[in-house]
């Protein structure tokens, strides 16, 4: 273990509609260890997926530093060693599902064997799907199945952008345990956006308030509940009194 992501006085503005400027992150400061598991959280259009895209050299920063293990993110995009998960499974739809697991790595030049493939569609759950194609699969299958694509890239970091947000509240429940086990299995380093408090709690290791737009850090909380966690937990008062804080923290975040 070791400090891994580093940012540092980042701010982001770009080009609003009406000609003027809009500053999306400003003065955002955080430091992320070597396997760690953070989330963000945030009112709509603070500026979370935004930083999201920058760490991931999606979007340009207008200040600032990013650095992973010692390098810029671009170099690690380019030799696709980070990973991304968006909210849309984005699969696509006549390959198979370890088609669509190897595909983006054999774009970066580093096509996974066939035993890795299958080693990381069983790792999802996804063991007897492997032929399937996206249409056959239910919502939750197909974030499973994206998020053993951004794995074969074996990414550096992990960039998850509300995988679960359009999927029902059950599913999104044990698509969130089955993130754990994965998460425990490769021990990626990932850094998750999500508008569900409960789910920052259940899932991380520590959880970013951010403020309203322009974003910067309103604090970060540590969360200690013991590990490895499951849906008895989520109703432990100790469980619950993370909710709160962090609920209260957001609510400070938005008071003038």
């Amino acid at each position: 273990m070791g400090r891994y992501l580093e940012i540092r006085d980042l701010e982001v503005t770009y080009a609003a509609a009406d000609g003027g400027t809009t500053t999306a992150v400003r003065r955002f400061d955080l430091d992320v260890d070597e396997g760690e598991f953070v989330s963000v959280i945030g009112v709509s259009g603070c500026g979370k997926s935004t930083l999201l895209k920058v760490v991931g050299d999606i979007l340009a920063s207008s200040r600032g530093a990013i650095s992973l293990h010692g390098q810029r993110p671009a170099e690690l995009r380019r030799a696709g060693r980070i990973g991304f998960v968006f909210q849309e499974a984005t699969l696509l739809p006549w390959l198979s599902v370890e088609r669509n697991v190897a595909f983006l790595a054999g774009l970066a030049g580093r096509a996974p064997s066939a035993a890795r493939v299958a080693e990381l569609v069983a790792l999802v759950g996804l063991d007897g799907f492997q032929g399937r194609r996206p249409h056959e699969l239910s919502g939750g299958m197909q974030q499973r199945a994206a998020i053993a694509r951004a794995l074969a890239l074996e990414p550096d970091l992990l960039l998850m952008d509300e995988p679960f947000g359009a999927l029902d509240e059950i599913t999104r429940d044990r698509m969130s345990e089955e993130l754990l086990k994965i998460w425990a299995a490769s021990r990626v380093t990932i850094l998750f956006v999500t508008h569900s408090i409960p789910e920052a709690a259940f899932l991380s290791d520590r959880v970013v308030v951010m403020t309203p737009r322009p974003g910067t850090v309103q604090r970060v909380v540590e969360v200690t509940l013991r590990r490895p966690r499951d849906r008895k937990l989520k109703v432990s008062d100790e469980f619950m009194e993370y909710v709160r804080i962090l609920q209260t923290e957001l609510y400070r975040s938005m008071e003038p």
